[in-house]
């Protein structure tokens, strides 16, 4: 798609783990201990939940697009206890959301230059928030802990709209919480999924980044621009801002 940016862009709604935080270093291990704790010790069992997720057992990395890349906490427990259903299959999903919010929040590693970014983006004037398929509370509590939570006031998680990604529901949320339109919004994410939305809510800008799982050729048939990772957007944003 053109890289030419028509309407000027005013918000930048952004993707959370391989965005802002270093996904491989921030969950790998929080999906390993949580799927362990799952199967009750069983490693092999717990080692297949994770291949089952999208983990591929050579490089020991979760593969772009699948479950554990990019699904919710829902997605997650469907997948792994498919036999569960109402008050069983609700009670898991709110004790995974647990383990990820604690977890989540002592694992949480960002990504290179996080904080001089989102300074350098607020010091342009954007409006920023993120938009997650994890827990809005759990996001909250890992931005505090990471000290960009001031930076990033509008936040957005599967559990925070009827339409987690990839629907258009938090690109709108984030619009209407900004007095945005969603031409006026930039959305940045390293997954397919994060790119499907910004274009189903019709925003000003698709941009991929490399820093997660998706490769460029995950992200090219729907992105405006493809850049390493976040610390490139300022540079990108002005010159094609108008």
């Amino acid at each position: 798609m053109a890289d030419e940016i028509r309407p000027r862009l005013r918000g930048i709604l952004f993707d959370k783990d391989g965005t802002l935080l270093d996904f491989e270093a921030s969950w790998n291990r929080v999906y390993r201990e949580l799927a362990l704790d799952l199967a009750r010790g069983d490693a092999v069992r717990a080692e297949a939940m994770m291949v089952a997720g999208g983990l591929d057992p050579a490089s020991g990395r979760i593969r772009a697009g699948t479950v554990l890349a990019a699904g919710t906490t829902i997605d997650i427990a469907r997948l792994w206890f498919p036999e569960l259903l109402d008050e069983a299959f609700n009670t898991l999903v709110v004790d995974i959301d647990a383990v990820f919010h604690r977890n989540g929040v002592s694992y949480s590693v960002p990504v290179p230059g996080l904080v001089e970014t989102l300074e350098a983006l607020d010091g342009m004037g954007f409006v920023m928030g993120v938009a997650t398929s994890d827990g809005t509370a759990a996001t909250k509590a890992a931005l505090e802990m990471l000290g960009v939570r001031r930076l990033l006031p509008h936040v957005f998680g599967y559990d925070s709209v009827a339409r987690p990604k990839p629907g258009p529901d938090m690109v709108d949320a984030f619009a209407a919480a900004a007095g945005l339109a969603p031409a006026e919004i930039a959305v940045v994410g390293d997954n397919h999924h994060d790119l499907a939305m910004a274009r189903a809510a019709h925003a000003g800008a698709a941009v991929g980044v490399l820093s997660g799982t998706g490769e460029a050729a995950d992200l090219a048939p729907l992105a405006d621009v493809i850049l390493a990772d976040i610390r490139a957007l300022p540079g990108w944003l002005h010159q094609n801002r108008k």
